[in-house]
Parts: structure tokens; sequence; C-alpha cells
């Protein structure tokens, strides 16, 4: 069977990946709950530095005369509008014998239609006094311009009337005047138009009486709008009670700095194209997740924390052991976003594997981080780079060496032929890792496989590249393709999956 055969033809990468996000997102949760957090405090101080200004409100019963029961509130948008004049806001500030302008007064009051027929009418002020005298006379002017226009429509349509009247009071007169100039005569022709006569005026003393009765009724609707039109809450100070003012403006902060923080976030995390999972670190590296660890905590870990970490360390040096053990090539660790994790991890796989021979540590790190340390009694021996070479050959080395970026990459092969890469979550990008895998291929260095450093603990994916065979060479297939001397894999069998070390005491999937 051939490598074309059993490698399946991978499926297309999403243009965003949510898992990832998600994950991306979450692990910058100090950034967005910061931001959350500032919110808060900004909306609180913001209350108290702030107060809102003193505020009055007035409720008024506008009555139009044409109200329908199914208006969809067009005739109280229509009041919202008209109270935002100049001509209503001069009215009152002239009652208030007040030397403003129309227009700056407009900006301290607002309108809002409650009904179709309920106008509220918001005033604020110098001070809880003044605002209520300002809605008075906001409500006052309000009501007295309604009114008026009212009664000048209702007049307009009652003088329209009265005159279309009169002008058919003046056809009558013609009509009448025609029927008595005419003579008795028996002609069929002049009945004939004598009737029409008769009918035409009985239809003009008809149309007459119709407009009589419009125009008493347009005048008699004009008092049933004054007298419904009117104040019907009056104005009142508005109380506002500190801690709900600081209360509610702390959670609007909150909500909004929530917001802002994860865009910032999810924004970010697109931008920099940090790989989190463990699936997407071993396909940029080429290389399986062997192995997972959490980073040091910076702040004290609680009891049940302290019992899990030294059982994770030694689960993952009892991995890595297992790597290294038997390998007739050096091998190191090289670091990418945790050198101090890589140290750690390097003086317990030293220790474990001293009993087997002497075990000298090859400090390739940049600054001292294993090589000024103070010797212990029985530790293993820890020497600087550039006194590898005076190491002798039957003595185990173990190289640790960083991938970071300004990696001096030609020195990583006198570290060891083999490595093992401990990359922290989220630290580098996927084009670093995708430069680290190369480079280490073009230097020939074959990678056993990939330490995980502060992995996502909601991680479900896997970590285990089981068509990668052709990108790095791992665990006893080395060997398989050395014997064959093909220089390659042979792919009568696909590659098992690498032991997963979790964090907790939970069995490795």
């Amino acid at each position: 069977m051939t490598t074309s055969e059993t490698s399946e033809s991978p499926a297309a990468a999403p243009l965003l990946d949510l898992q990832a996000l998600v994950a991306a997102v979450r692990r910058r949760r100090r950034l967005w709950c910061s931001v959350a957090l500032l919110g808060l405090l900004v909306g609180a101080v913001v209350a108290i530095v702030l107060p809102p200004p003193p505020t009055a409100v007035a409720k008024v019963l506008v009555v139009h005369q044409k109200d329908q029961p199914n208006d969809t509130g067009t005739l109280i948008r229509t009041d919202v509008e008209l109270l935002g004049t100049t001509r209503i806001a001069g009215k009152a500030l002239e009652s208030l014998k007040s030397p403003g302008k129309p227009e700056d007064f407009m900006r301290d009051y607002r309108g809002t239609g409650l009904t179709n027929n309920l106008l509220q009418i918001t005033v604020t002020g110098d001070s809880d006094a003044a605002a209520v005298a300002r809605a008075k006379a906001l409500a006052d002017a309000f009501v007295a311009d309604h009114v008026k226009r009212m009664r000048e429509a209702a007049d307009a349509e009652a003088q329209a009337l009265l005159e279309q009247r009169d002008r058919m009071r003046d056809e009558l007169a013609k009509v009448n005047k025609a029927i008595g100039d005419r003579p008795a005569q028996n002609d069929p022709k002049a009945s004939a138009s004598i009737e029409t006569l008769f009918a035409r005026r009985a239809e003009l003393n008809s149309r007459i009486a119709d407009l009589d009765q419009r125009s008493g009724e347009a005048r008699i609707g004009t008092p049933q709008i004054v007298a419904g039109t009117q104040i019907v809450d009056a104005p009142r100070a508005v109380h506002h009670s500190l801690p709900k003012a600081a209360v509610t403006k702390a959670a609007i902060g909150l909500l909004l700095g929530l917001g802002l923080g994860l865009a910032v976030a999810a924004v970010g995390a697109v931008v920099a194209d940090r790989p989190v999972l463990r699936r997407e670190i071993a396909a940029d590296l080429g290389a399986s997740v062997i192995a997972e660890l959490r980073r040091a905590p910076r702040r004290p870990t609680r009891p049940w924390q302290r019992r899990q970490a030294p059982a994770a360390r030694e689960r993952l040096t009892t991995t890595l052991v297992r790597a290294v053990r038997g390998s007739a090539e050096p091998v190191s660790l090289l670091e990418l976003g945790c050198a101090p994790s890589t140290s750690m991890i390097a003086l317990d796989l030293a220790e474990a594997l001293a009993p087997d021979g002497p075990v000298v540590i090859v400090d390739g790190l940049p600054g001292p981080q294993l090589a000024d340390r103070s010797r212990q009694p029985g530790a293993p021996a820890v020497v600087s780079g550039e006194r590898a070479a005076a190491v002798p050959h039957q003595v185990c080395r173990l190289g640790v060496g960083s991938v970071a970026p300004g990696t001096a990459w030609t020195d990583l092969r006198l570290l060891g032929s083999r490595t093992v890469l401990v990359v922290r979550a989220g630290h580098g990008s996927a084009a670093w890792l995708h430069t680290v895998a190369r480079q280490l291929a073009d230097l020939r260095i074959a990678v056993i496989g990939v330490v995980l450093i502060d992995p996502d603990p909601r991680d479900r994916t896997d970590g285990t590249l089981w068509d990668g065979q052709h990108t790095a060479l791992r665990g006893h297939f080395e060997q398989l393709a050395r014997q064959n001397g093909t220089g390659g894999l042979r792919t009568e069998r696909r590659s098992m999956p690498a032991a997963r070390v979790p964090d907790s005491d939970q069995e490795a999937r």
C-alpha cells in the first residue's frame, strides 16, 4: 500500500476557526476582565462625580380633533416635535420672564409620547424649584398653543363652510328669480324647464341646511378639545437616588467594558494568529504533542493544586525518559516562551536518567538559566554551551536551548541531533512555528515530540499527527526507516498516537 493510498486529503482550513478563537479569547481573560472592571469603576465614578441635574416632569393630556382608535401615534409624535420648537420655548421663556434664548432653552427639555394622547415633558434646571417652574411654563405654553391651533382650525373650517353656504344662497336666489320670471305656459318644453328649476332649488335648500349644520358642528367640537387638553399631572421634581444611579451606571459600564474587552481580545487573537489548541500547534510544528504541563503559578496555589503539581511533573518526566532512554544520539530540549519551565524539566529529566550513568546538562539558553545555578550535592552537572566540547562522549548529554526569535540556528545542532520542543501555548505565532519546523528540518534535527506548557484546560482537540510521518521522525519509526535504508518512512502501518500527560489525576486520553 502506498502513501497516497493511506493518506487522506486534508480538509480545507476554515476562514475563521471559532473553537480556536474562543480558546484564545478565554486565555486573554485578564485583558477583558480588566477592561470590564475599569468600565464598572468608571461608571460608578461618573455617577458620583457627575450627578444628574435637577429635573422636573409634567404630563399633559392632549385631545386631537381627528383622534382615531387605531392611530399609530402619528399625532402625538407631531405634538412632541411641536414642543421642541422655538415658538413654544419662546412663550415659556416669556412667562418665566427669562432673557434666555429659545434655542438654548430647547436643549434643557424634551417631550415623550407615552400614549396616543398623553405627553410627558421632562425639564432640567439649576434647582428643583427652577425645574418645576420651567416644566409648568412649558406645559401651559403647549396647552395654550394647542388650543389656539385647534380653535383656528375649527374657525377656518367653519368659515369655509359658511362661505360655501353663502355661494349656494346666491345661486338659490338666482333660481328663485328664474322661477318667478317665467310666465305661465302650457308648452311641454316650458313645463320641463320649470320642473328642473324646482328640483335645483330643492337641492340647494338641502345643501344649504347641511352646510349650516356642519359649520355649527365644527364650532361645537372646539370646546371639547379646549376642555380635554389639560395638565393631568402637575409638574414635580424628580428625586435621584445616588446609590441606585451608581449601581445602574456601574452595570452599564461593566457591560460596555466587557463588550469592548471581548472585542479587543478577539481582534487581537485573529491578528496575532497565535495557536492555542494542541491540534494547531502539532500541525504547525509537524510533531505530536506527547505531554502537557501547567506553567508555574504566579500566585499561591490552593492545597489540591499543590498536590497535583508534583504528580504532573513526575508523569511528564516518565514520558520523556521513555522517549530519551536508549537513544544513541544526544537529545535536547528546545524552549519557546517557557525557559524556566524548560530548565525545571531538564533538571527533573537529568535526575531521572542519573541511575543509568552520569548526565551533563548543556545550557544553551540565552541568559543565566542553568549554568549559574548553585551546585547542590547529587544534582546533575550543568555546563555552558562553550564547554560542551569538553564533555566526554561516554557521558549522557542533555542539551537545553531556545528556538525563540533571534536564535542562532547553527548552534542547535551542537545541543543534540534529536530534540523535544517545549512550547508555551499561545506564545509563538503560526508563522514562527512554521519557521521553527523548517529550520529544524534543514538542520536534520529530528523532533521526538512537543511538550505543551500552559495548555488550555478546556482543549479537547487531538494533538497527534496521524498522517505526518514525513514531517518529523518520532519514536521507533526513525529506527525502522534507518534499518530499511530508505531515508524515509514505510507506510505499511499508521503511527500510534503519542501519550499525553494531563495536568490532573484523570487518565490520559
